[in-house]
C-alpha cells in the first residue's frame, strides 16, 4: 500500500496556487476594463441620464416640433454602402468626402423657411465617442443653416445628428453617413 504520510503534503500548494490563480485573473479582468472604457449614449445630444430623467419633457418637445416644423438635409448624395448582418433594414446612408459641406433647411409645415432657429449637429460614430465633433448655432446662409467645412479623418459610418430648437419646440434628426476608405 501506499503511504497516506505523502498525500497530506500537496494541499497547502494547491491552494496557493488557487489563491494565485485567482489573483492573477482579477489582476487582468480590472487591467482589461480599465484598458476598455464605457462609452456613454449621446442619443439627444446630451448625458444618458439626463436624457432619462427629461425622458417625458423631450418626446413632448419633439411632438411640437413635428406638430409645427420640418428639417430636412440637403444637397447629399446617397452612398452605396450596404451594411452586412443586419437584421433589420437600413435608412438612407449618405456618402461623405474628407472634406464636407453640411447644410440644413428648417421650414414650417406651410413651407416658409424658418430664420430664426438654433441648430446644433453632433458628428459621432455608431459605437464611440472618440472622434466626436460637436458644432453649436449653425449660421444660417440663403435659407439654409450650414456648416461649411466638416472634416473627417478615418473612413466607416457615422451618424449626423442634428437638434433644432425654436421656443419652446425641439426636434432631432438622424442620418447615417458612410465614408469610404480611400484606395
Amino acid at each position: 500500500m501506499a503511504n497516506n504520510s505523502d498525500r497530506g503534503k500537496y494541499w497547502p500548494y494547491m491552494i496557493l496556487g488557487f489563491l494565485a490563480i485567482g489573483i492573477t485573473l482579477g489582476f487582468w479582468t480590472v487591467k482589461h476594463a480599465i484598458g476598455l472604457p464605457v462609452h456613454e449614449s449621446n442619443e439627444y445630444m446630451m448625458k444618458y441620464q439626463t436624457a432619462d430623467l427629461d425622458a417625458n419633457q423631450i418626446e413632448e418637445a419633439q411632438a411640437r416640433f413635428d406638430q409645427h416644423y420640418r428639417v430636412k438635409l440637403d444637397d447629399m448624395k446617397l452612398s452605396d454602402f450596404k451594411p452586412e448582418h443586419l437584421k433589420r433594414k437600413p435608412g438612407k446612408i449618405v456618402a461623405l468626402d474628407h472634406v464636407n459641406r453640411i447644410s440644413y433647411s428648417v421650414t414650417d409645415r406651410a413651407g416658409n423657411v424658418v430664420s430664426d432657429a438654433n441648430v446644433s449637429l453632433l458628428l459621432t460614430r455608431p459605437h464611440t465617442e472618440k472622434e466626436d465633433q460637436r458644432f453649436n448655432h449653425l449660421p444660417f446662409k440663403n435659407g439654409h443653416y450650414v456648416l461649411e467645412k466638416l472634416t473627417l479623418k478615418n473612413p466607416g459610418r457615422y451618424i449626423l445628428r442634428v437638434r433644432v430648437q425654436k421656443s419652446d419646440a425641439v426636434g432631432y434628426m438622424d442620418t447615417s453617413g458612410y465614408l469610404k476608405p480611400a484606395k
